[in-house]
């Protein structure tokens, strides 16, 4: 049986169809994986050993040799017993994989590059648009981390980068670098020490008719490698400021001939899946830098899923959409039209699927609706979810697994009370993620975990998570992860400072953090709220500075604003017309609000609202599951509402 090796992305085996073949545990993946990374060489026993435990019991040896033994019955079905394999050759006392290098994507992609970096651009620029599009993710995706592993990891990380920069010299050379400017943008970000990718990004913007941004970039590139770095910029990119000020005609090259249009053409086309993925996988990996980099990498996102839907192709789509798998832990949109224009774009390209779509990336999809459509109360998006997990159960795949269970944990939102599921998912989450090294997944369990404790007043277990998830963000790079933990422990600050001023003063400092982190749905109105919950809890009346910025939390925070100027009859009539709470992380500080207005206007019918809808969240603290405000705990508002009922 002809078989096909996948290992760019979870390691997978495929015959010659396309159809999967299964090849068992992690560890039988991890024996076949790291046979793949020898290229061919024989790797000994007691290295696979070695490579395999980090302390080998006795029986590790006769392990091994079963491993491999079930591979090649997996791999070789049709083989007669006793016979040798073609497929892992015994070599003296090792192994060694026997698959053809254009049968393993990773050997295929590296003898790709390589034969790309001597061929002209048209053909160098087609082939890496394909090679570049075998990628799934990670390389050895579903593997955990291991001595042999890492390296690997980052030589085909490393490869896998200057395949994007050659790929893009080359449409350069062909003069038709204006459509890689937003993927440039993004990759330059991701990787802000690369001065070539700097020097591309540059060219390509000059090339879409964008000198003073051109120029702008290779300025922000000097600033950048000399702040972060300590470096003095190449020659090269004081080079191309020269060639882009005097215009040089070689920065714009045009076709030589009909003959290389058509070729040009056919490279643009062979490299459209290419391009739109690597616009997603690449904003990925720049979300998690946050800041400006979160805001570029979430537009580039939409434009990519949008663009495929243009093409008419729904596995394209598919694929693109489901790139980028960036995790979430806050339920209010950053931009709730480019979510729900992504949502309507996932929900039809699942429907044009049809039965037919892998479960995998069903599940995925799936999962991705769930997740931006977020603050309402569809049962569409909630049974979206459930079905995610189901599927990624049944897979037994962790990194969409992962996924599904942040949908679940944003869709837990829509009914009140459901902090203990929420902490389920987030001590499975940090033991999934921590087990197969998904490490932005981890941070996220520690992140819902702070949430938890903060909701349940339990301070002294959510600093464990603190610690956790800030000692992942450093060594990942994430420094959103220091912005939310800073929430926190402001929050924890005002929670027990009797000083209203100095609580007042660190949510400013707080504030101006959380407008460079890149998260409008988090930030805006944030302030204004947190100086409400100080100002409730100390028994004073709502801010009325009128350069606070009340957000989207305005129409629930306005009668105590017009009772805190003393115009009563304003008060009571915005109280006659409030919406109801969006079912997101704000959902029982908005009550909490609700709550204090009914009491302040004695108004019974919103008082016995705010009962029954704090009502289930007895025992916690109201506004805690933001970790960012709180509003005092919920059993205290209830009683004070029951002696205004009981008043009445």
């Amino acid at each position: 049986m002809e078989i096909l090796v996948k290992v760019l992305g979870p390691v997978e085996v495929t015959d010659a169809r396309g159809c999967p073949v299964a090849v068992g545990s992690p560890r039988r993946r991890e024996v076949l994986g790291r046979l793949v990374a020898a290229g061919g060489r024989a790797v000994p026993l007691p290295a696979l050993v070695d490579d395999l435990w980090a302390d080998p019991p006795p029986t590790a040896a006769g392990t091994v040799r079963t491993f491999v033994a079930e591979l090649r019955r997996a791999l070789e079905p049709d083989r007669p017993p006793r016979t040798r394999s073609h497929v892992i050759e015994t070599v003296g006392t090792g192994y060694a994989l026997r698959v053809p290098r254009d049968h393993v994507d990773a050997h295929r992609f590296e003898d790709t590059l390589a034969a790309a970096r001597d061929a002209p651009g048209d053909r160098a620029a087609g082939a890496l648009s394909e090679a570049l599009s075998w990628w799934r993710g990670e390389p050895y995706g579903d593997l955990d981390a291991s001595p042999w592993l890492e390296p690997e990891r980052a030589r085909l990380a490393e490869l896998h980068r200057q395949a994007v920069e050659l790929r893009a010299r080359a449409v350069l050379d062909l003069g038709r670098g204006a459509p890689l400017v937003p993927e440039l943008e993004v990759f330059a970000a991701a990787h802000p020490w690369r001065e070539h990718a700097w020097a591309l990004l540059s060219h390509a913007l000059y090339q879409a008719g964008r000198q003073v941004d051109a120029l702008a970039a290779l300025r922000d590139a000097r600033a950048g490698l000399l702040d972060r770095f300590g470096l003095e910029s190449a020659d090269a990119l004081d080079h191309l400021e020269r060639d882009i000020l005097r215009h040089a005609a070689h920065l714009t090259p045009a076709p030589r001939d009909e003959d290389r249009l058509r070729l040009l053409t056919r490279t643009q086309a062979t490299g459209t899946y290419t391009r739109l993925r690597s616009m997603s996988t690449v904003a990925r990996a720049a979300a998690v830098t946050g800041g400006t980099n979160l805001v570029l990498a979430q537009e580039q996102r939409a434009a990519a899923a949008a663009e495929a839907e243009r093409t008419g192709d729904p596995g394209l789509t598919a694929r693109v959409i489901a790139a980028y798998d960036v995790p979430t832990i806050w339920t209010r949109a950053d931009d709730p039209e480019r979510s729900e224009a992504l949502v309507a774009t996932t929900r039809r390209t699942l429907h044009r699927l049809g039965p037919g779509a892998s479960p995998a990336l069903r599940a995925r999809l799936l999962a991705t609706v769930a997740l931006e459509h977020r603050g309402t109360r569809d049962p569409w998006a909630a049974e979206a979810a459930d079905e995610a997990e189901h599927l990624a159960r049944d897979l037994h795949d962790p990194n969409v697994l992962v996924l599904a269970l942040n949908a679940r944990f944003v869709q837990s939102f829509q009914h009140p009370g459901r902090t203990g599921e929420r902490d389920t998912i987030a001590a499975e989450l940090i033991d999934l993620s921590a087990r197969h090294d998904l490490p932005m997944f981890e941070i996220l369990g520690h992140l819902i975990r702070i949430q938890v404790c903060a909701a349940r007043g339990d301070t002294r277990t959510a600093q464990h998570h603190v610690a956790a998830a800030e000692r992942l963000a450093t060594v990942h790079e994430s420094p959103l992860v220091h912005v939310l933990t800073a929430a926190f422990r402001t929050m924890c600050l005002a929670q027990r400072s009797n000083d209203p001023a100095e609580v007042a003063l660190a949510y400013r400092t707080l504030a101006t953090d959380l407008a460079g982190a890149g998260m409008p749905g988090v930030e805006t109105g944030m302030l204004a709220l947190a100086l409400l919950s100080v100002r409730i809890r100390h028994g004073r009346p709502a801010p009325t500075d009128p350069d606070l910025d009340w957000g989207p939390y305005r129409p629930w925070t306005q009668p105590l604003r017009h009772l805190a100027r003393g115009n009563l009859a304003a008060a009571r009539q915005a109280a006659a017309t409030l919406p109801q709470p969006p079912a997101d992380h704000l959902y029982d500080a908005l009550w909490a609000v609700n709550a204090h207005t009914a009491i302040a206007l004695r108004d019974a019918s919103l008082a016995a609202q705010a009962h029954d809808a704090l009502a289930p969240l007895r025992g916690e603290i109201a506004g805690g599951t933001t970790a960012m405000i709180a509003f005092g705990p919920v059993d205290d508002i209830l009683a004070a509402l029951d002696r205004h009922l009981g008043s009445r």
